[in-house]
């Protein structure tokens, strides 16, 4: 079979790459496309390295139309604006004092208007291109990404997220049980959603983890939401829910900084893309160990500013061997392709699973995954302040779609006003003000209107 990944130059690339050539993933070429070829060389020379004991063949296309051409798979890791462009979202949410997080907030509905034309445009050409091609999408904002490229695709672009099953991991761990043995009641949007039963032999065990302060204080989201809120709760938050849970906590945390999340990737990064590194390929180059060193304190420091606010401490160290979006691309890759059937937490669109969300809204649920596909498990109600947070977030995620299609300056003041953790018109304006006058990417999407 044949693997596209699109945003070829990625910092996960290498990531993928070890999950396919680490067992029978039936893949035989990868082609990487970027519209960056420093990037893709970059790449390309951690991936030369490991490909020494084997592996798929690469094959690096820069032509969009070729890439997918005839594909089996897609990958769609995208970043329109790059990490300067996050960055520019991060700082310009800071200075009007809201959130800037790429996926939660101002900076998840900025990035988003940037980014769904370009979605769009790959899913019309993947359409005419390889039509029987499944599209796993990375790229963040990835509820709204998916949503905006099903319209296109169908049921054959299927969103992932790591979180999900790196909080039922953690709160396994805890419990001491099997994730085999264990189902993780698990229901919301992309970075939005709860924990709310883990059963095992029928029988929920969660109660007991939240009556233990010793259990909660163990692992990362019971010391990040602490133990009274989590009882409040009666569930498990997604990690990104200390963005709505802890407000003014997370934004003083992340103005206090030295950097945003932005800037200090841009900042780790730079060695490894610098002009000249890519020439160290080779056995013994050195590329693969040098993006590993990069990798392991990329992911000791994610959400970093929020633990830090909260008095998380340092991330396990289970955490931080990267396997998250690559294993649960290749499990999802693997269930379609041999139509070997699963269960994983996945986006798709919604059809009869959440109640209160209509059937082309985009969630994040269990779905049942073989070869025709993901279909949605019935996740039942969220409780109300939950299901009002969702649909008010989904509004705004629609809101969102909607202005890039139409590349209205109103629409998208209007799409940024209307999520709950911004918190006026004016500053919505200033916002896509200060965004226009500072990124060509949006400035190509965006009309006065």
């Amino acid at each position: 079979m044949r693997l596209t990944i699109l945003g070829g130059g990625g910092f996960r690339v290498p990531l993928v790459h070890r999950a396919l050539s680490g067992g029978d993933s039936g893949i035989d070429t990868i082609v990487l496309h970027d519209t960056d070829p420093a990037r893709v060389r970059a790449v390309q020379s951690v991936l030369a390295e490991r490909s020494a004991a084997g592996g798929p063949a690469l094959v690096v296309e820069s032509d969009l139309a070729a890439a997918v051409r005839g594909t089996d798979f897609v990958f769609s890791a995208i970043r329109v604006g790059g990490l300067a462009g996050r960055s520019c979202d991060e700082r310009s949410a800071l200075a009007e004092g809201v959130l800037g997080q790429e996926t939660t907030g101002a900076g998840g509905v900025l990035y988003g208007l940037r980014t769904v034309p370009v979605a769009l445009r790959i899913a019309e050409t993947i359409a005419a291109e390889a039509p029987d091609a499944w599209v796993i999408n990375f790229t963040n904002p990835a509820g709204m990404v998916t949503e905006a490229m099903s319209s296109v695709l169908g049921d054959r672009v299927i969103g992932i997220c790591d979180s999900p099953v790196g909080l039922f991991r953690r709160v396994a761990r805890v419990l001491d049980v099997s994730m085999s043995d264990a189902w993780f009641d698990y229901a919301g949007l992309n970075h939005l959603g709860w924990l709310r039963r883990v059963l095992v032999d029928g029988r929920d065990v969660l109660p007991r983890l939240l009556a233990s302060d010793d259990a909660l204080g163990s692992f990362e989201e019971g010391k990040l939401f602490g133990a009274s809120w989590l009882r409040t709760l009666g569930a498990i938050p997604n990690e990104y829910l200390y963005y709505y849970y802890f407000t003014r906590d997370a934004i003083s945390s992340a103005q206090a900084a030295p950097a945003t999340r932005g800037e200090f990737l841009m900042a780790q990064q730079e060695a490894f893309y610098s002009p000249g590194a890519a020439d160290a390929a080779g056995p013994d180059g050195g590329a693969a160990r040098r993006w590993d060193e990069v990798r392991r304190e990329r992911e000791a420091t994610y959400m970093a500013e929020s633990r830090d606010a909260a008095g998380v401490g340092d991330r396990d160290a289970a955490d931080l061997d990267g396997g998250g979006y690559d294993r649960v691309a290749l499990e999802l890759m693997r269930a379609i392709a041999a139509d070997e059937r699963t269960t994983l937490v996945l986006n798709v669109r919604n059809r009869s699973a959440l109640p209160g969300l209509d059937a082309d809204a985009v969630v994040e649920v269990p779905c049942l995954v073989g070869g025709n596909g993901a279909h949605p498990l019935a996740a039942g109600a969220l409780d109300p302040a939950a299901a009002a947070l969702v649909a008010t977030v989904k509004a705004t995620e629609r809101a969102t779609i909607a202005a890039a299609r139409s590349g209205s300056w109103r629409a998208a003041v209007a799409a940024l006003a209307n999520h709950p953790l911004v918190d006026s018109v004016t500053t919505a304006q200033r916002l896509l003000e200060s965004e226009l006058a500072a990124l060509p990417e949006l400035r190509a999407v965006l009309v006065a209107d």
